[in-house]
C-alpha cells in the first residue's frame, strides 16, 4: 500500500488541518506529509505484516503528518491535529459500543472476547510484549510491557504522540454501561506497563 492509500484512509487529519488553516496550505502540508510518509515506508519496508496492523495503518501516518505540520505551526498546534482527530473518531466507536452493550447478554460475551482478540492484534506477532493473567468471570485483565506505539513513535521523534494513542482506551472503553474500565499508568505516561482492567460492574 502506498503512502497516497493509506492517506486516503486519514480524512480526520485533513478536516482538522482545514478547520485550522487556509485550504491551500492545508494541501502543501498534506503533500509533504505524504512524501514524508513514503520515506517512512521505504525506512521500515522490513517489518512482519503483524506490526504493520499498527505501523502502517496508525503509527505512520500520525507522525508523518504531525513531523510535517511541526515544520510550519508550533508543537500545540500539530498535537491538536492529530489528538483531535482521535478524540472523534473514538467519540464514534464508543457510541456504538454503548448501544451494543444494551443488547442483553453483550457485556459477558464483549469481556470474554478481550482475551483472544488481545492476544491477536496487540500480541507478540505485532510488536507488543505482554503479561496475560489467569482468566476470571466477568473479568479480564492484561499488562503491555513493550509497545510499537511507544518504540516507533520515539524512534521518529515525535514520543509525545504515544501518548494520544494510550488514552484512545480510555476514550473508548472508559464509559460503557455496565463495564469498568481500570488502568493506573500507561509506557506513552512514563509507567512501566500499560495495564488493562475490564470487568462488569
Amino acid at each position: 500500500m502506498t503512502a497516497k492509500q493509506i492517506l486516503r484512509k486519514k480524512g480526520a487529519f485533513k478536516a482538522e488541518m482545514d478547520r485550522m488553516m487556509p485550504r491551500e496550505q492545508s494541501d502543501a502540508l498534506w503533500q509533504k506529509g505524504e512524501e514524508r510518509l513514503d520515506r517512512i515506508l521505504q525506512r521500515y519496508s522490513s517489518l512482519p505484516k503483524g506490526m504493520q496492523i499498527h505501523t502502517r495503518d496508525r503509527i505512520f501516518p500520525a507522525a508523518a503528518i504531525y513531523l510535517t505540520l511541526t515544520d510550519e505551526l508550533s508543537q500545540e498546534k500539530a498535537y491538536k491535529v492529530i489528538e483531535d482527530s482521535a478524540v472523534k473518531g473514538c467519540d464514534e466507536i464508543a457510541k456504538k459500543l454503548r448501544k451494543l452493550m444494551k443488547v442483553p447478554g453483550m457485556r459477558s460475551l464483549f469481556v470474554a472476547a478481550w482475551d483472544p482478540l488481545t492476544k491477536k492484534i496487540f500480541g507478540a506477532d505485532n510488536g507488543f510484549q505482554n503479561v496475560f493473567y489467569p482468566k476470571e468471570k466477568g473479568k479480564y485483565r492484561m499488562d503491555i510491557v513493550a509497545c510499537p506505539y511507544n518504540r516507533y513513535f520515539t524512534e521518529l521523534g515525535c514520543p509525545e504522540l504515544t501518548k494520544i494513542f494510550c488514552e484512545n482506551d480510555e476514550r473508548i472503553y472508559g464509559k460503557l454501561p455496565g463495564l469498568i474500565f481500570e488502568r493506573t499508568g500507561t509506557l506513552g505516561k512514563g509507567a512501566q506497563r500499560c495495564d488493562f482492567l475490564i470487568r462488569k460492574l
